[in-house]
């Protein structure tokens, strides 16, 4: 039997993808030679906005099938699953970190943060009891804020509670794109360093976005985008 810690947590080989043009634009093509990430890693891609990164941010989630090669998150090719077998293993396997958070504003924080469990019932059995506020006093949040709207939160409790909302369920990788460009310098500060911690604590593998060079010293390794993908823009 495979080791799950031995797994990589991501890899991508060969993996190919094609936007087709429309209304009179080129089409565009990416392509990813290779790719891995350990379990427990944690990496942040570099990339200016239009060089591929929300494309290749769509296969890695399974939002987008590739055209060719494989993705694989935890030892399943995401390339072998129907659509609708992409999205019950983006629930289970896959907590996601959005640039403008996505919460539900009026939703209390306790449901937003168990939001992913109620697509997930394997990652809702591994979910101890009470997890939601061990996240949130774990991330700095006040012991009532289970029970309060999101919409009502600051900027920076927020983005603790998408963390949360992603963390809960220890979810093999967690995809962050530019989760950090709303929030001042130190709140930031704060935020990264509980969210590495409590990545580091579940053993997850942290993949995080950004196009500041300055995060680069507080991740395992430091990828540039240009490195690992290739894009061609075919005229209209």
């Amino acid at each position: 039997m495979t080791d799950p810690a031995m797994t990589p947590a991501l890899s991508l080989t060969d993996a190919t993808f094609g936007w087709p043009g429309a209304r009179g634009r080129g089409g565009f093509r990416l392509t990813c030679p290779r790719f891995d990430m350990q379990a427990g890693e944690s990496v942040l891609l570099l990339g200016e906005s239009g060089s591929g990164k929300s494309t290749l941010l769509s296969l890695i989630c399974g939002i987008n099938a590739v055209d060719g090669g494989r993705v694989e998150v935890a030892g399943t090719d995401l390339a072998n699953l129907r659509p609708g077998q992409r999205d019950r293993f983006r629930a289970e396997r896959i907590g996601v970190i959005f640039q403008q958070f996505n919460l539900l504003p009026y939703a209390s924080v306790s449901d937003n943060i168990e939001l992913p469990l109620r697509f997930a019932p394997v990652r809702r059995s591994r979910t101890g009891q009470g997890a939601a506020q061990k996240l949130c006093k774990a991330l700095g949040l006040p012991e009532d804020v289970l029970s309060t709207a999101a919409g009502r939160l600051s900027v920076g409790q927020q983005q603790r509670v998408a963390a949360a909302r992603a963390l809960i369920g220890t979810p093999a990788l967690i995809v962050a794109d530019e989760p950090t460009s709303a929030l001042d310098a130190a709140t930031q500060d704060t935020f990264l360093k509980l969210l590495f911690a409590e990545a580091q604590d579940a053993g997850t593998a942290l993949l995080m976005v950004s196009h500041d060079a300055r995060l680069g010293d507080r991740f395992d390794r430091v990828v540039r985008l240009e490195d690992i993908v290739t894009t061609q823009r075919s005229a209209a």
